[in-house]
């Protein structure tokens, strides 16, 4: 049995939550999501959390579900547009919310795993994204300076890992999660499936078990959320050739 590897998520969590701390959160819309952490920290009553993440997700499910309790304080993020109570609160003054071009906030979150304190960027110049923030320029252009940001706690949704926590992440899901798994204290991974030690090749591995501290299982069932369906609709089937014709064209 993996050293790293829990039984559930409040086991994996435990001893690491407290008030007012820093957490990267994975996933875009609802892929990639680690939803049973989420809910643990739901569980666990703690509040005034700072949370990074590229939205929030819906009211209901993701991020929402801390937002319902009322247990984030701010959110560093960069779209709000799925989740209605996410814009009530903010609208109200009741979230702190700092926005980021979703580049942007891509390279903070690499660059805190990365060790590197800031950046310069041209991206947000002369708009509000910018205001209070250094700015030099370089080569005749502007630039804005930018922090990288490092967590007290990743929480992030895999795909695959082995024993040693070695992971792999499938298509959109690894947006920000492999990033975000760098850039932080403390790494707890929930993973679909948890494979053999060996058994991944070493060149699909996008992020080295290096960073990963903890792991639980997902069970099997567990449901996926889709933040929308969409879906084609289908086309009319061609009606059949009467008897007697010929279907192909004249020549």
């Amino acid at each position: 049995m993996s050293r790293k590897l829990y039984p559930d998520a409040r086991a994996a969590l435990d001893g690491l939550l407290r008030d007012g701390m820093l957490i990267h959160s994975g996933g875009f819309g609802l892929c990639g999501v680690p939803g049973l952490l989420i809910e643990a920290i739901r569980d666990s009553g703690v509040k005034g959390l700072t949370f990074v993440s590229n939205n929030a997700g819906v009211d209901d499910a993701g991020l929402g579900l801390l937002l319902k309790t009322r247990q984030i304080r701010k959110m560093i993020a960069s779209y709000v547009g799925e989740n209605a109570e996410f814009a009530r609160q903010y609208l109200a003054g009741e979230l702190e919310i700092e926005f980021n071009p979703q580049g942007t906030l891509a390279e903070r979150i690499r660059a805190g795993g990365a060790g590197i304190p800031a950046f310069f960027t041209r991206t947000g110049v002369g708009t509000a994204v910018a205001e209070g923030k250094p700015t030099q320029d370089f080569d005749g252009s502007t630039y804005v300076m930018e922090r990288g940001i490092m967590a007290d706690l990743a929480i992030i949704h895999a795909w695959k890992a082995d024993p040693e926590g070695n992971l792999v992440f499938r298509k959109t899901a690894r947006n920000f999660n492999p990033m975000m798994a760098t850039a932080a204290k403390v790494t707890v991974v929930e993973v679909e499936e948890m494979v053999g030690q060996g058994e991944l090749d070493p060149d699909h591995i996008h992020t080295p078990g290096i960073y990963t501290k903890r792991m639980i299982v997902v069970p099997a069932g567990t449901e996926k959320r889709i933040e929308q369906r969409t879906v084609r609709k289908r086309s009319e089937p061609a009606a059949p050739a009467a008897a007697g014709t010929d279907p192909l064209p004249a020549r």
